[in-house]
């Protein structure tokens, strides 16, 4: 899918819904591969949805039939337990067989729990020990840039990588270098393995320290689609340093019942709570999706 022009009037609402309908089929397929192991990153799957349905349907120049070409831009999961939340979205993107998100964490399945590029078409990166995709963006955006290559690198973090000193000498590194093909995306859902990020470790003002490191930094609110495509937009426009997008989210955005887990880093859902899961997403859904259709035919168009 090439990267697409800004868009404006009723072409940008129509543009937006697809988008949002892209997110809702993104987090059915999390929970759908959630129930195979009975319990998972849900939290966090539900909760970057949006952000990945505009990254892999309105941002990224690649091509679904073949992950590998070269003048592809790159996405980078960093997070590597949030394979799941990127594997849905693979599938949405046609990368992935839509069938083959039912052998997530399975033995020999290509979709182990934690990413790992060797096993994944599509998945760039091996994730883990976090700290080290911001880094793999900086050496790879240089390559690409030697190599004469107008492909962009994306890089997915979360707050909590933010803890680790790594992830801050590669930001230098990025700017020093000009890097402005470089764009980091930060999940800012302000909970981490050992507690509530502000507890953990305080990162605030997130967006103040990255424009302190030399970065063009915009904060949205990255569960809302309309503000995530305009960002994008906007940082198509941008050159002459590395950019960042901080996105404020919500784990288990989109059901009510787990938005309000308190046990949400790694989840724990019974089993008869799964359709149960899939039925409030649905229902919200519609319910936005009608809203939102009232208000584009009824008073025109939102930007």
């Amino acid at each position: 899918m090439s990267t697409q022009a800004p868009e404006t009037g009723v072409s940008f609402a129509r543009r937006v819904s697809a988008l949002k309908d892209s997110a809702y089929r993104i987090r059915i397929h999390a929970l759908d591969m959630g129930e195979t192991q009975g319990q998972g990153y849900i939290g966090q799957a539900l909760g970057v949805a949006d952000i990945l349905a505009v990254v892999y349907n309105d941002v990224l120049n690649h091509r679904a039939d073949d992950p590998e070409w070269p003048q592809r831009d790159r996405f980078l999961l960093s997070i590597g337990h949030y394979a799941i939340a990127l594997y849905a979205a693979l599938a949405e993107a046609g990368v992935l067989d839509v069938g083959e998100l039912a052998t997530y964490g399975s033995d020999d399945s290509r979709l182990p729990m934690s990413g790992m590029a060797s096993y994944t078409p599509g998945m760039e990166i091996s994730g883990g020990s976090l700290g080290h995709g911001l880094g793999v963006a900086t050496g790879m955006a240089l390559g690409l840039r030697h190599q004469g290559s107008d492909a962009h690198v994306y890089n997915l973090l979360s707050d909590g990588e933010l803890d680790e000193g790594s992830t801050w000498e590669a930001a230098l590194a990025c700017a020093h270098h000009g890097l402005d093909n470089v764009t980091a995306i930060v999940d800012v859902n302000a909970l981490q393995a050992d507690g509530p990020t502000k507890g953990v470790l305080r990162t605030e003002p997130v967006t103040a320290k990255w424009e302190a490191f030399g970065w063009h930094a915009i904060r949205v609110d990255g569960n809302d689609v309309e503000a995530l495509v305009a960002a994008f937009d906007s940082l198509r426009e941008h050159r002459g340093s590395p950019a960042v997008l901080i996105c404020d989210t919500r784990i288990g955005c989109g059901v009510p019942m787990l938005e309000t887990r308190e046990k949400a880093h790694f989840m724990r859902v019974e089993e008869h709570e799964w359709q149960l899961a899939r039925d409030q997403l649905t229902e919200r859904h519609r319910a936005e999706s009608g809203s939102a259709h009232a208000t584009t035919q009824g008073e025109g168009p939102v930007r």
